[in-house]
C-alpha cells in the first residue's frame, strides 16, 4: 500500500513494500524527482539496505557454522512494513523480525523507517532496536535514484554532480561479483564537480570514501534546481546508475561495504548492538529551487 504526506514545499509518497520511497514531487514545478522504477532499466526507487549493503560473496554467509543465502542489499525492501504513524509532513513504519526473516538473518530486529518534511528537505531516518538477547551487528545504507532530466528542456548533459568543498575522490575498487576489490582510484584531483555524462558509470559504481564535504547534490547547470544530499555521516558514499544514456543517478550513503568475508562476524558493520541497544542514521535531502 502507498502512503503520502506533504507540506508547503514537497509531496512525497512511500510504498509499504520496503517503506520504499517512490514519489518526491515538487509543488514549486510539480517536478517528479524520484526515478519511475523501469523494470527494463532498473526496478527500485529508492530501497532500503539492511541488514548488509551490496552483495555477498557467493551469495551467502553462516553465523555458527549455518549457511545462509542472500541476495543484493538485504532483505528489508522486499518485506511489507507496517505502518505505525502517518500525520501531515511525517510517516513512520517498521519491519519486525519474524520467522520469515529469520530464515534470511538469524537475529531479532525492529527497524523504523521515519520520513519527515520540513520545508523543501526531505529527512529519512533508519532506526535498528536488538530485540533479542544476543549482541547482533548489521550493515544499513540508503539508495535513492533520482530522475534526470527535471524537464523535457534539458538533457542529462545538463546536470553535474557537486560537491560543496574541493575534492579528489579516492573510490574503493570493485572486485569480481560486486565485492569491494584491494585498490584504489581517483575520480579527479581538486575537482567542485563531476559531468554527468553517458561514460561516468561505464564500468558501474563509483564508491568514494573520506570525502570532506557536507553536501553532494546533482545541480542543473543553468538553474538554481538541484537534487543535494546531505553526506557527511557516512564515511562511504556511492554514485551509481545503468551504464549508458543515464536517466537517473543514485546518491547512496553507506554505513557498511560489501566484502569477500563469509563469516558474519568478520563483515564490516555499521553498528553492534547489545540486546536492547539502537542505532540512527538519517539521510537528509534538500530539493533546491
Amino acid at each position: 500500500m502507498k502512503y503520502t504526506i506533504q507540506n508547503e514545499k514537497l509531496k512525497i509518497t512511500v510504498d509499504s513494500l520496503g517503506a520504499q520511497l517512490c514519489s518526491v514531487v515538487c509543488k514549486e514545478d510539480g517536478v517528479e524527482h524520484i526515478w519511475e522504477a523501469d523494470p527494463a532499466v532498473w526496478e527500485d526507487h529508492a530501497p532500503i539496505l539492511f541488514p548488509y549493503t551490496g552483495r555477498l560473496p557467493g551469495g551467502i554467509f553462516t553465523v555458527d557454522g549455518k549457511v545462509y543465502e542472500g541476495g543484493i542489499h538485504g532483505f528489508a525492501q522486499h518485506f511489507e512494513h507496517t505502518m505505525v504513524r502517518c500525520e501531515s509532513n511525517i510517516l513512520t513504519m517498521e519491519l519486525v523480525s519474524s520467522p520469515e526473516t529469520l530464515k534470511k538473518w538469524p537475529f531479532a530486529f525492529r527497524l523504523e523507517s521515519t520520513f519527515l518534511l520540513g520545508g523543501d528537505t526531505l529527512y529519512h531516518s533508519l532506526r535498528v532496536k536488538n530485540t533479542g538477547n544476543v549482541a547482533i551487528k548489521f550493515g544499513i545504507g540508503f539508495h535513492p535514484g533520482f530522475a534526470i532530466p527535471f524537464d523535457d528542456r534539458h538533457t542529462y548533459e545538463d546536470y553535474e554532480l557537486r560537491f560543496d568543498k574541493m575534492e579528489s575522490p579516492i573510490c574503493l575498487s570493485t572486485a569480481e561479483g560486486g565485492l569491494v576489490g584491494d585498490r584504489t582510484y581517483s575520480l579527479g584531483k581538486n575537482i567542485r564537480a563531476i559531468p554527468i555524462d553517458d561514460q561516468l558509470f561505464i564500468n558501474d559504481s563509483h564508491l568514494m570514501v573520506g570525502l570532506r564535504s557536507e553536501t553532494l547534490g546533482i545541480y542543473e547547470k543553468d538553474s538554481n534546481r538541484a537534487v543535494v544530499c546531505h553526506i557527511a555521516d557516512a564515511p562511504y558514499n556511492l554514485i551509481w546508475s545503468k551504464a549508458g544514456t543515464p536517466r537517473f543517478v543514485c546518491i547512496e550513503p553507506w554505513q557498511s561495504i560489501p566484502t569477500p568475508d563469509t563469516e558474519w562476524d568478520d563483515k564490516p558493520a555499521a553498528a553492534c548492538l547489545q540486546p536492547g541497544e539502537s542505532y540512527k542514521t538519517t539521510m537528509k535531502t534538500t530539493f533546491q529551487r
